[in-house]
């Protein structure tokens, strides 16, 4: 696409100059942050300096340190060459007039929190923007850099954050509220949406009390997040602690400045039992108690909130170490309940492949909907069923995991791995998705999908709406399987959770590890191990 530059936009940091692209305003790079390097390392982001040039935001910045070849082989796509200057972000809108008040929509990338990138196509805010939509795109911290805890880390900022890249987008947040508006955006009316480790970020920004009373957002789209457990505290300093010995520093001799003092690209490749993806951490100043606890305390936020997940999402459960062939032989006694439960002639690989979908995906958009609808919120729940026909022979299962997110954000046409491949009537049914999508990012209720009403689950109709070619409004989906599976929520946690690294001989009897770190950890054995 040919494209010429924008008009300068004024912001609170300085001046920025895109690109038009046909009918819409581009401007990408756009950092929102200091660069977390240094001394900045593992603190709070800074907002950026600001500059007295024009800068150029007609070019992606680089994405969060990340293995870039595992973000290529998870078939996201290549975030290019990673940089820990990575607090950049990118925006898209059809009108660049300060009184048009158009809402907004934020995305943040999945990708368990250890790869991804605002780049892919798949998140190109093009379609929504010729919707009337203004979109924004960001890049966060990840891995060691983005989530992470130590002893000596408390010690300098007692009480203080271990989920720096939930703070990373917090600020950007911060971003919108005070400059979307030079975009033609409403910095009253935002959305937040996101995919696997971004639908769990939407879920972790409705928890966090430092969002509370900020205004920051106004509703959320939660997708494909999964039940694994924020990992406790205590348990993600022990990995910082075994991260650092990896590293080369010996436990009675790590300091913060030698910590700080190690080139990022270190962190990557250290062993997944050192890391504390595929979720953020509960117990910091971030996120008090985990999503599931603050749901069930009533402490998250009072919004409108669309949650659901996809017919294959346990496609990507090898991901997290499991291989679903062998799920009933580690269930011991309980396999042959969950054979009752799915019926035996589908056999244990079948069976594992099913439980993995409904016990880490299914599960939890009807348990927090469930709760969120107790506090009178509204709340849609969804099962995403739709692949273009073209494709469904490869789909055998279903939709796989993220596979869902070209028709929320209307890249089909422009993105893997539907492009090429949509025929007319495919066509038809994305747009009706993304116009349902525009509604609620208006403010207004979802309405009307294919001309299905899409009602909300309330604490008394357990609803949700099947997003298939044919769109069918459910009541009780899979109750029976989602009862077992809302029973077998702390199995889960256990099952999922890695088991502790090895920390070297005498560590013990003289490091600074806290008592709970030691005995959390030790309650940790024999779990399979946790990847993206």
């Amino acid at each position: 696409m040919n494209a010429s530059k924008s008009p300068v936009v004024s912001t609170k940091e300085g001046q920025v100059q895109g690109l038009v692209e046909g009918p819409v305003f581009v401007f990408k790079g756009i950092p929102y942050a200091q660069p977390p390097v240094g001394n900045l390392r593992w603190r709070p982001p800074l907002r950026a300096h600001a500059w007295r040039h024009i800068l150029d935001a007609s070019e992606y910045g680089p994405a969060s340190m990340q293995s870039r070849q595992d973000c290529i082989d998870s078939g996201g796509g290549d975030p290019g060459e990673p940089s820990e200057d990575c607090l950049h972000l990118n925006v898209w809108t059809p009108k660049l007039d300060a009184g048009a008040k158009l809402p907004v929509v934020v995305w943040i990338h999945g990708g368990a929190f250890v790869i991804g990138a605002s780049r892919f196509e798949a998140y190109d805010g093009s379609p929504l923007a010729m919707k009337n939509v203004v979109v924004v795109t960001l890049n966060y911290r990840l891995g060691h850099l983005g989530f992470f805890a130590h002893p000596k880390l408390q010690e300098e900022q007692p009480n203080g954050p271990a989920n720096f890249g939930l703070l990373d987008q917090i600020l950007a947040l911060e971003w919108v509220k005070d400059n979307i508006a030079q975009f033609g955006g409403d910095a009253g009316n935002v959305t937040i949406m996101g995919e696997s480790a971004g639908g769990k970020s939407v879920l972790a920004l409705y928890c966090s009390p430092l969002v509370r009373d900020r205004d920051l957002f106004h509703r959320g789209v939660a997708m494909s997040s999964y039940v694994l457990a924020e990992k406790p505290l205590a348990d993600a300093r022990y990995c910082g602690e075994a991260a650092a010995q990896r590293l080369g520093l010996d436990w009675h001799e790590v300091t913060l400045e030698k910590l700080r003092a190690l080139p990022a690209e270190r962190f990557w490749p250290l062993p997944s039992d050192v890391n504390n993806a595929p979720s953020p951490i509960a117990g910091d100043s971030v996120l008090p108690l985990g999503i599931r606890e603050t749901f069930q305390a009533g402490g998250q936020l009072d919004l409108p909130l669309i949650i659901g997940s996809t017919t294959d999402d346990s496609s990507v459960v090898t991901s997290f170490g499991i291989d679903p062939a062998t799920i009933l032989e580690k269930l011991g006694g309980f396999a042959d309940s969950i054979r009752e439960l799915y019926g035996a002639e589908l056999g244990d690989r079948e069976i594992g492949r099913r439980m993995c979908r409904d016990f880490v995906f299914t599960v939890l958009p009807r348990y927090l909907a469930t709760l969120h609808a107790s506090r009178n919120n509204p709340v849609w729940r969804y099962s995403f069923d739709y692949t273009a026909e073209l494709l469904r022979p490869r789909s055998p299962d279903g939709v796989r995991h993220g596979q869902e997110i070209p028709y929320f954000l209307g890249t089909t046409e422009v993105s893997p791995p539907n492009q090429g491949f949509m025929k007319e009537k495919d066509k038809l049914w994305a747009g009706h998705m993304l116009d349902t999508l525009v509604r609620f990012a208006r403010g207004e209720k979802p309405g009307h999908m294919g001309g299905v009403e899409w009602q909300e689950h309330t604490v008394d109709a357990d609803r949700l709406l099947r997003l298939a070619p044919t769109v069918t409004p459910e009541t009780d989906f899979d109750k029976v399987i989602l009862d077992a599976a809302t029973l077998f929520m702390p199995l889960i946690d256990a099952f999922a959770k890695p088991k502790p690294p090895k920390m070297p001989r005498g560590a013990a009897a003289g490091d600074t590890r806290s008592t709970a770190s030691t005995s959390t950890a030790a309650k940790n054995k024999g779990r399979p191990q946790a990847t993206p």
